[in-house]
């Protein structure tokens, strides 16, 4: 039996409200051992921490996405400072966070004043970041690089293999997702067939992003072995090694067991 880890899946998303438990139970049928819940405002800290005491296949990452600027306060970087102090046993990273250019309503200086600070306590903690980069991912290399010192994955990456070179010399992983599975990514196909398989973790973005198979409905983290076949047949070679690989990856950036 392979085992998958899903490093990026909203798994609190109200969306799962009715069969988290039914998922939960049909995970290990599929291969997946573990799936990482990235916070995306402070009032989502608690319940993925009370789900994350509950369930030992669940892991935290605490953060601030940039896409709800709105409602993000300079006091949630303290509380994010104290909560990732004090909840060593279920964090593994500290995220989502990061920079959004997509949406021009996303105010840019703002933006990179919460992911720099998310960076510094990141680094400060000695904890691994999950990124958020649409349309942005100079500038968020650019604050990599200010900061110095930082690992973690690039959720969802979409860039040029320039780009992802460039990542991958700074010390982060990319993330290969549902995106891969269509046809018409291109560019991201190429990228994620030539980089280093040790630089690459699968993820699912559940409930978003389905894979091609399953366009326009909700995705699950069951859908991850579909990822992880698309990933294996575009760079010739087994499941097994796909599997075997990212999962290492994934213990060794989060520190699951």
């Amino acid at each position: 039996m392979i085992r998958l880890i899903d490093t990026h899946c909203h798994f609190d998303d109200l969306s799962f409200s009715h069969d988290r438990a039914e998922i939960l139970g049909c995970m290990p049928a599929v291969g997946v051992s573990d799936l990482i819940i990235p916070a995306i405002t402070q009032a989502s800290w608690a319940g993925i921490q009370a789900w994350c005491i509950k369930r030992s296949e669940l892991h935290a990452a605490y953060g601030l996405h940039p896409i709800y600027l709105a409602e993000h306060k300079d006091e949630h970087l303290t509380e994010l400072a104290s909560l990732l102090d004090t909840d060593r046993a279920q964090v593994v990273a500290v995220g989502e966070c990061g920079l959004d250019f997509f949406l021009p309503e996303l105010e840019v200086e703002r933006q990179t004043e919460l992911f720099s600070a998310q960076l510094k306590l990141a680094k400060h903690f000695d904890l691994p970041v999950i990124v958020h980069a649409r349309r942005s991912v100079d500038a968020v290399l650019a604050n990599i690089r200010r900061i110095g010192g930082l690992r973690g994955v690039i959720h969802s990456f979409a860039g040029s293999q320039q780009q992802a070179d460039q990542l991958i010399a700074n010390g982060f992983y990319l993330g290969a997702g549902g995106t891969l599975t269509y046809a018409r990514a291109q560019r991201l196909r190429q990228v994620l067939k030539t980089v280093p398989l040790e630089r690459l973790l699968l993820e699912t973005d559940a409930p978003d992003q389905p894979d091609s198979q399953w366009r326009g409905q909700r995705n699950t983290p069951l859908r991850l072995p579909v990822i992880a076949s698309a990933l294996a047949e575009l760079r010739d070679c087994s499941l097994a090694k796909i599997a075997q690989t990212t999962t290492t990856n994934a213990q060794v950036l989060f520190g699951i067991r």
